[in-house]
């Protein structure tokens, strides 16, 4: 028998969250050495997820500039080239690119900041900051 929801639909798998998905894949290719084909990435994911649907998601993060693929043979070997924080440094950069008022979008980002982010920005932003590495971990916001 069957386990239906109140509506008979069967229940579904878990959905990922947005770019859940992506950076899974990001912290995969991370691990790697050198460049990797796609069963390769395919296999530490688990989940049985579809060939097709790995190739897509890397393809998609190339097109953020998040992975890099090089030819072998008929398929590609890829790399990051971003970690998680800069896949999500790019996902922002793209909303801000996408409106007109870059000033009041960027104002209204920064007016609702906590005390504690405005003052790593400000940080940041001070003349001879030394940007942190992406391995040097997150402070609390």
């Amino acid at each position: 028998m069957v386990d239906r929801s109140g509506d008979g639909a069967e229940p579904s798998a878990r959905r990922r969250g947005q770019g859940e998905l992506e950076a899974q894949v990001l912290a995969v290719l991370r691990e790697a050495s050198e460049p990797v084909p796609v069963a390769w990435v395919r296999e530490r994911l688990g989940g049985g997820l579809a060939y097709t649907t790995v190739i897509t998601i890397l393809t998609r993060l190339r097109a953020k500039g998040a992975v890099e693929r090089e030819r072998d043979g008929r398929s590609f070997r890829w790399t990051a080239v971003a970690d998680e924080a800069g896949l999500a440094a790019l996902r922002m950069r793209k909303v801000l690119d996408a409106e007109a008022n870059r000033q009041a979008v960027l104002a209204s980002f920064v007016t609702a900041l906590s005390p504690n982010d405005e003052r790593l920005l400000r940080e940041l932003l001070s003349p001879g900051a030394e940007l942190p590495s992406p391995e040097a971990g997150e402070e609390e916001g």
